[in-house]
């Protein structure tokens, strides 16, 4: 620069020097020391103003820091641990809630193992910062400082599996419907919807532990995955077979009509026979048929008729075969098969009864077929007298017109069923003479013999029998058989008919006596050849005292050998024979004493 620009510079600042006076100060330079004067007296008030806050607030929480949304900024780490126990420990202590699916429940932190570290959370603040611009900016920001968290793993660990057994964890369930009896009875119901709900599990405690930890506390809703099972029916599905099938079905009573009779459901006893099922994403409706049938059994069952066998009768001196009648029973099925179509009608809400017919198992033409023509066997025994007269004549009238077909073996017990008073059997002696204990159907071995005597002359295969204990003078000697033992236990009776042709029984009891024949087509002329009585063993003596006793014959025992030699009716020739050996013990000679009164 010349110095004629250095002067027009002057000039400017200054203006003009008067001539030959010298040149004062320049203006600029006055101001230019005026601004580092003001410059340097507000830095030594920046760096005083600075010391006095670094050195007032040591110690303390920087300014601006906030601990979820409580500021905590410039206070003493006491003040602060004291404010955020004031406000935040409340909502701290707080439940937890956890949703698991469709379902909420709560969790208590405290009792769940979580707390707060809340010097760990001041130390988050950390401290004062000595970046003068930072400090400066504080006065205007805010900090926001996480709250620090402790964790009893163990703890929280089984409070969620506690919580998982008890209201996170379910099984599905399938929509339904369920039926309460209105106030007013008379058999109706109303009908209601059981609403379908997804099953759940939690699979996954750890990643729920996790959830919760990473949530609390900031959040007080905690989601956890769980494992759904949606149910198979939908709830418009459900809905829908409630309002189309149920409602309607069980609205009134449904008439079931048969022959000459009729039964009425009402409502409450069709909704007990209504079962539900979830079929392809539909509620489908099952009846419980034998429950409809138990219902209107009582009034129908009159409007059946048993098959009738054909049988062998004896209304004269020869058998007669009354024919077989074909019967008919309810077909249930396909009485109730259109139940849905006719309980959702408005009106003639009836069903009609089908029936199927019943053939008889044996027909006329089998029983004329079976050759049943003549007496082929027949014995007759007596003695009988009193209670064992009546059970004798209850288990003949059993027994009586019995067909046993070719090949058959005939069992009396089978035939005869239990010997109770329902059926009218009485309490008598054991035994046939009147002797042993008392015992329901007492005295039925007499028909017994009566019986095996009758088909051992008619020639027919012994499939099994038991003689009596000792010898009874009314019957052939190893020619008897028991259907009571001495302690009233029962023993069977068989016979198989091993001819070609059928056999009937035809049985009587009168007073004293009782006859049994055998009808069918002769075979043999039976002959019976017995040996004996060998190996004789005399009766003990036994005696008794008490009003009770009774006197008894002794009978001896011995050993006797019976055969049954069967020949043919025209050749004579014989064409088989069987021989059994039977051992019969000694009956005791019963006594009595007198007994001595006073000693």
């Amino acid at each position: 620069m010349s110095d004629s620009d250095a002067d027009l510079v002057d000039e400017l600042f200054d203006g003009p020097s008067p001539a030959g006076t010298p040149a004062p100060p320049s203006r600029f330079r006055r101001m230019l020391g005026r601004v580092f004067l003001l410059t340097g007296g507000a830095l030594a008030l920046f760096v005083v103003l600075y010391a006095a806050d670094l050195m007032s607030s040591a110690g303390d929480v920087p300014r601006g820091v906030a601990v979820a949304g409580v500021d905590v900024g410039g206070l003493s780490r006491a003040a602060a641990e004291a404010r955020l126990h004031e406000e935040l420990e409340p909502r701290l202590t707080e439940p937890v809630t956890v949703r698991a699916g469709d379902v909420e429940a709560e969790l208590d932190p405290a009792e769940s193992g979580l707390g707060v570290d809340w010097p760990g959370t001041l130390e988050l603040a950390g401290s004062q910062p000595l970046d003068p611009l930072v400090r400066i900016r504080s006065f205007f920001t805010t900090r926001e400082v996480d709250v620090r968290t402790t964790t009893d793993d163990r703890a929280l660990r089984a409070a969620v599996t506690e919580l998982a057994r008890d209201r996170i964890d379910r099984a599905v369930i399938e929509g339904d419907i369920r039926f309460e009896a209105t106030e007013g009875g008379d058999g109706l119901v109303d009908a209601f919807a059981v609403e379908p709900r997804q099953g759940q599990r939690l699979a996954d405690v750890d990643g729920a532990v996790a959830a919760i930890e990473d949530g609390w506390p900031e959040r007080h809703r905690v989601e956890v995955p769980v494992e759904v099972t949606p149910p198979e029916v939908t709830s418009a599905e459900v809905h829908a077979t409630l309002d189309d099938t149920v409602r309607p079905l069980v609205s009134g009573p449904l008439r079931v009509r048969g022959d000459d009779a009729e039964a009425v459901l009402r409502p409450g006893q069709i909704s007990g026979a209504l079962d539900f099922t979830a079929v392809d994403g539909g509620l489908e409706v099952e009846i419980d048929r034998f429950r409809l049938q138990q219902a209107v059994r009582g009034p129908l069952t009159s409007t059946e008729e048993p098959a009738r066998d054909a049988r062998i009768v004896f209304a004269g001196s020869a058998p007669a075969v009354r024919p077989a009648e074909q019967g008919r029973r309810i077909d249930w099925e396909r009485t109730f098969a259109p139940l849905l179509d006719v309980g959702t009608r408005a009106e003639n809400r009836e069903l009609d009864v089908v029936y199927e017919m019943r053939e008889p198992e044996v027909t006329t033409a089998e029983v004329e077929g079976l050759g049943i023509k003549e007496v082929i066997g027949e014995f007759t025994t007596s003695g009988m007298s009193g209670a064992v007269a009546r059970n004798v004549a209850t288990i003949a009238r059993a027994v009586n017109g019995a067909i046993v077909t070719p090949g058959e073996t005939f069992s009396l017990d089978e035939r005869t069923g239990p010997r109770t008073a329902s059926q009218g059997y009485v309490v008598a002696p054991v035994n046939e003479d009147g002797t042993g204990r008392r015992v329901i159907g007492g005295g039925v071995s007499q028909f017994t013999s009566t019986l095996y005597n009758a088909v051992y002359l008619a020639g027919l295969a012994d499939a099994g029998h038991t003689e009596h204990p000792y010898h009874l003078g009314r019957y052939p000697v190893a020619r008897d058989a028991i259907s009571l033992r001495p302690d009233g236990s029962r023993v069977d009776l068989a016979f198989t008919n091993d001819a070609p042709t059928g056999i009937a029984i035809q049985t009587s009891a009168t007073g004293s006596t009782v006859r049994v024949k055998i009808w069918g087509t002769e075979r043999y002329r039976v002959e019976s050849v017995t040996d004996g009585p060998d190996d004789m063993e005399r009766p003990p003596i036994e005696w008794e005292r008490g009003e009770d006793c009774r006197p008894v014959d002794g009978v001896p025992g011995f050993r006797a050998t019976n055969t049954r030699i069967l020949s043919d009716p025209d050749s004579g020739e014989e064409v088989g024979r069987q021989t059994r050996e039977v051992r019969y013990a000694p009956r005791p000679t019963v006594r009595c004493r007198s007994v001595l009164i006073g000693g």
